[in-house]
């Protein structure tokens, strides 16, 4: 069985010389040039050409929140991050790449949830680069990268667990239910993911969710039931313990003495009234409970 070695590459911190010793030097140096060089006979000393040309190569500059990558002929020589104005070895590659934070918004997805419905989810990335050096020669690209892997973790996401948990006896964590969880779950899942490219995520959050549009309707309605199942119930729970207070009232000081027929009655006329959606209508009984 053939096993693929990958290796990973580490930023190393290093320092380049101050720019501005040799930022005066190539002054002197066109300033000697000038004074010495002999215009009648068209010619410029020939040792201050080279000086000419590498000396301003050399020269960089370092912004606050950036970095430069140094590479000497195809090899990493390691990064600079303090900001300032440098020099370095003219034939070095200086690649600039950006430490501030950068904001994904990532775009709206249809994905099925853990229970098979499609819904619409999308996310917001915050993320900074830590490693240089991964993030310029471990990945191609690495904000392309950072954008596909956020898409891959926000898929993954949404097909482990449900959109709401409330018909889901055996799952606590659902997308809508459990914010936090979920954001600090997507979180770890970009981490993992982004750790190859010297990638850092400071934030990530869901943006967007709901039902999708073929099924929108449907679920609506069984949120509105199982709200209005809720509410009468709750409404119920209610009119029992009022019942229940009102006999208790009444059979107190022996002022009402009331058999089991009449008990009966008593207790469904009261939970008509209290559990009845609309007002009643009080009918009078002029005879007895027994003609």
């Amino acid at each position: 069985m053939n096993t693929e070695k990958t290796t990973t590459t580490t930023e190393i911190p290093t320092r380049a010389l101050s720019a501005w010793p040799l930022l005066v030097l190539w002054f002197a140096l066109i300033a000697g040039t000038i004074f010495f060089a002999q215009p009648t006979q068209g010619r410029v000393l020939i040792g201050t050409i080279l000086p000419f040309i590498l000396i301003p190569a050399g020269f960089f500059v370092v912004n606050p929140n950036d970095a430069r990558v140094l590479v000497l002929f195809g090899k990493y020589r390691g990064t600079v991050r303090e900001q300032g104005f440098w020099w370095t070895n003219p034939f070095t590659s200086k690649k600039k790449i950006s430490l501030k934070a950068h904001n994904l918004n990532g775009t709206k997805l249809k994905v099925n949830d853990l229970m098979g419905n499609p819904i619409d989810i999308a996310a917001v990335v915050v993320w900074r680069v830590h490693d240089t050096a991964r993030a310029l020669f471990d990945v191609e690209k690495f904000e392309e990268y950072v954008s596909v892997q956020s898409e891959a973790a926000v898929r993954q996401l949404a097909s482990s667990h449900p959109y709401d948990s409330d018909h889901v006896q055996e799952v606590t964590t659902s997308l809508r239910g459990s914010g936090a969880q979920v954001s600090q779950e997507l979180q770890q899942m970009l981490e993992q993911r982004l750790e190859r490219a010297g990638v850092h995520v400071i934030e990530a959050r869901l943006s967007h969710l709901a039902y999708a549009q073929e099924i929108a309707s449907a679920m609506l309605q069984r949120q509105q039931a199982t709200a209005v199942i809720a509410a009468r119930a709750k409404i119920v729970e209610g009119a029992v313990g009022m019942v229940e207070m009102a006999l208790d009232q009444l059979s107190k000081g022996g002022k009402v003495h009331l058999d089991d027929e009449r008990r009966a009655t008593l207790v469904g006329n009261l939970l008509v009234v209290l559990c009845a959606h609309e007002n009643p209508t009080p009918v009078l009984n002029t005879g007895t409970l027994y003609n």
